[in-house]
């Protein structure tokens, strides 16, 4: 078990494990061929409406060692840019500095972007591959709050389709009353037991209170 995971025998219980595409594919059965019809390698016209007006997106990378991430990103509605059909430019906000998406993009350009729009089931996927840029004319058109951000991440368009919206639709995600907040701990409760283990729980939850919106842009020298 030195690839971290189990060999099927935990506690007691088997697994029946798939191996290979054959088994899978016996098993789902075939795809409709509209599923491979809908991707696009430039972004058409739904495609660049969406993201004009998606205010949230996830990254997901990988480093060359396979080790993967998946980071959201959020800002103002068309936060991401589109510079022109093969390319996207996501700007950096200040964040944790451990530098996962930045990182694995250095070590391995694959990216993979879902956009979502709030209220919306369906999303956007856009794959391409991506690199880091500390400078460039559009920086100026991506300033939040005073904020002008050091880095983006620009992102040439390889594949870009939409996703129905049975996943949505099966987490109820945007039905009011399946929401259940409260039924995890707080972030300062949580903050104090992963990371600020020494600091009061008082001092916490003032950090992660109503103040904590005025830490999202600082703004640059």
């Amino acid at each position: 078990m030195g690839d971290g995971m189990g060999d099927g025998t935990e506690k007691g219980m088997e697994y029946e494990e798939i191996s290979t595409e054959e088994e899978l594919r016996e098993l789902v059965g075939p795809a409709n061929s509209v599923v491979f019809r809908k991707a696009s390698p430039v972004l058409r016209a739904h495609e660049t409406e969406w993201i004009r007006n998606s205010p949230f997106c996830l990254v997901a990378t990988a480093a060359a060692d396979g080790s993967c991430d998946v980071s959201p990103r959020g800002d103002p509605p068309g936060f991401v840019r589109i510079l022109d059909e093969r390319t996207l430019a996501l700007p950096d906000r200040p964040g944790n500095r451990r530098l996962d998406t930045w990182r694995n993009v250095l070590q391995n350009p694959r990216v993979g972007m879902i956009f979502v729009i709030p209220g919306r089931g369906d999303t956007l996927r856009v794959n391409g591959r991506a690199r880091l840029v500390r400078s460039a004319p559009f920086f100026d058109e991506m300033v939040v709050r005073g904020h002008r951000p050091d880095l983006a991440l620009l992102v040439s368009v390889e594949e870009a389709y939409f996703h129905c919206a049975k996943s949505f639709m099966r987490a109820k995600l945007w039905d009011p009353e399946s929401w259940n907040p409260e039924a995890v701990s707080s972030r300062a409760r949580i903050a104090r037991a992963t990371e600020w283990t020494e600091a009061s729980l008082e001092s916490l939850e003032r950090r992660y209170g109503p103040e904590y919106e005025r830490f999202l842009y600082p703004e640059s020298p």
